[in-house]
């Protein structure tokens, strides 16, 4: 029986998949081309080859354009479902998550920096971009940034804020409204994503008349053949509950990203029954507080949020000096770092743990004037105790602080990245070992496996040569660029001149 064999199989069909596919399909990419041959060569795609037109001179006929094809034979791989963005989707639509964290000018659109803003002005939809206040833009007052400077010190700020553009952020609809135009923009809708569960991965010889080298992906419907495969897996290993194998559940607790419903039965059932409810929720990220927001709207007595630091507020996810158009200096200081290790310690700099964003700290301080939140930094669960006839937890903390028992515990813990704990790529770990810093791969500059092996990574696993915002929509877009540059080396695609001009004239040359 003969196999199919891809030119590309993309493993993820989040934001990361879409955005390496949709940059495999896209001639005009916006880090080669200026916005004045934006303008142009679309409107000469938009408006051109729409029928034969015959030379005069030569008396050679150019012929119609023809439909949109993709340039390389690609088929995506998701566990979650056969829809772009499945997973992504379901989390934002179970924690009623109406905005999203990054700025309008982080998407996956290749073709254009400011494609979203684009979007929502041609869909009339600017109410929809919520403005971040106090961070950049005219408000940010010379007295505003003197108070800052007495409380962090004599630092001057490396950019003027008041010369930049204030930041919007889209909402959530908005930024999925703009993926499914990019689906169908470039075809990525016609059965492209298909929900299997990669069980192996391998790259070996293959048993033909070609002798060419592929990779046989397993997974637990069948086996596919690709020359060049792309891991789009975002942190890439299974949530876990602290103590617990990622495959272990039990009771009354889970991690958050594990949640299939909010809240869970058993607690709504409670609730429902004009119960008196207590919840812990364990985290100091941006999760942590939508999850503590969203019970005690869902009408939870009390919520406990508890947290191993102190609460960190800030914008984005990100210090303000990895973003927008003055981010060249931090990107120059870690791409010029001597090694891996240098590096792993500007992305743990630079991202800081997890935080919560200026809204949502507002939010949670009106919940605790209310009471209904309780705070409590610098402290961490020691011990859990299940009582199975009233159903709820006895929680020990360090240092200790008085809890009522427990209804529920959610984890917003954050998923820990390490490639050498994920089963699937042990065949690749073992003929092809690769070193590793904190759980993430040594790759090498063209987010590959090694020169000879055409394993591409994005996304959080290749933090280490995109940067701190590799897990975000900013890693996302500049990952797949340089993906897609070396695929075209490999395959031998050209794409010295990419123009809908230069491919105009080549009709011409009979």
């Amino acid at each position: 029986m003969e196999h199919h064999i891809y030119d590309v199989l993309v493993i993820g069909a989040g934001p990361c998949g879409l955005a390496v596919a949709a940059r495999l399909c896209e001639r005009t990419p916006s880090a080669l081309f200026t916005d004045d041959e934006h303008r142009r060569y679309h409107w000469i795609q938009r408006h051109s080859g729409r029928m034969s037109i015959m030379n005069r001179k030569n008396g050679m006929v150019a012929k119609a354009r023809r439909p949109f094809k993709q340039p390389y034979s690609v088929l995506v791989l998701d566990a979650e479902g056969d829809e772009w963005l499945s997973r992504w989707n379901r989390l934002f639509k179970l924690f009623e998550i109406k905005t999203l964290r990054s700025p309008m000018f982080f998407h996956v659109d290749p073709k254009d920096r400011d494609a979203l803003l684009e979007f929502a002005h041609q869909e009339g939809r600017q109410a929809e971009c919520d403005e971040i206040t106090g961070c950049v833009g005219k408000e940010r007052s010379g007295h505003q940034k003197k108070k800052e400077r007495k409380r962090t010190g004599p630092r001057e700020p490396t950019v003027e804020e008041r010369d930049r553009k204030d930041y919007f952020t889209p909402s959530r609809k908005l930024f999925a409204d703009q993926c499914k135009r990019i689906v169908h923009n470039y075809c990525l809708d016609d059965g492209l994503v298909k929900q299997e569960i990669v069980e192996d991965l391998d790259y070996t010889d293959c048993e033909d008349e070609h002798g060419e080298r592929l990779f046989i992906v397993r997974t637990n419907k069948q086996i596919h053949r690709a020359r060049i495969v792309v891991l789009a897996i975002g942190p890439g290993n299974p949530p876990r509950i602290p103590g617990l194998l990622p495959t272990e559940r039990i009771q009354g607790a889970c991690h958050a990203m594990q949640a299939r419903e909010f809240p869970d039965p058993v607690l709504k059932a409670k609730i429902e029954q004009r119960h008196t409810t207590n919840v812990l929720v364990v985290g100091g990220g941006l999760t942590s507080a939508q999850i503590t927001d969203l019970a005690l709207r869902c009408g939870v007595t009390k919520v406990w949020h508890v947290l191993r630091s102190q609460l960190k507020v800030k914008p984005f996810d990100l210090n303000l000096e990895w973003l927008g158009k003055f981010r060249n200096f931090e990107q120059a200081s870690f791409w010029s770092a001597n090694s891996d290790e240098e590096r792993l310690q500007h992305i743990q700099a630079a991202r800081n743990g997890g935080s919560i964003t200026p809204k949502y700290h507002k939010i949670l301080k009106s919940h605790m004037a209310r009471g209904k939140l309780s705070l409590v930094t610098n402290t961490t669960v020691k011990s859990r105790t299940w009582d199975p006839e009233t159903k709820t937890w006895q929680v020990q903390t360090k240092p200790h602080i008085d809890l009522p028992p427990l209804d529920y515990i959610y984890y917003a813990t954050g998923i820990q990245t390490d490639i050498d704990a994920l089963p699937w790529l042990q065949t690749m770990q073992s003929k092809y070992p690769i070193q590793c810093r904190g759980g993430l791969p040594c790759i090498n500059d063209d987010l590959m496996w090694n020169s000879h092996v055409p394993l591409f990574v994005s996304g959080r696993l290749g933090a280490l040569k995109i940067g701190p915002g590799a897990a975000n929509l900013a890693g996302a877009r500049s990952g797949a660029e340089r993906i897609a540059w070396s695929i075209a080396d490999i395959l031998g695609e050209d794409e010295k001149d990419p123009s809908p001009e230069a491919e105009s004239e080549s009709e011409f040359d009979g």
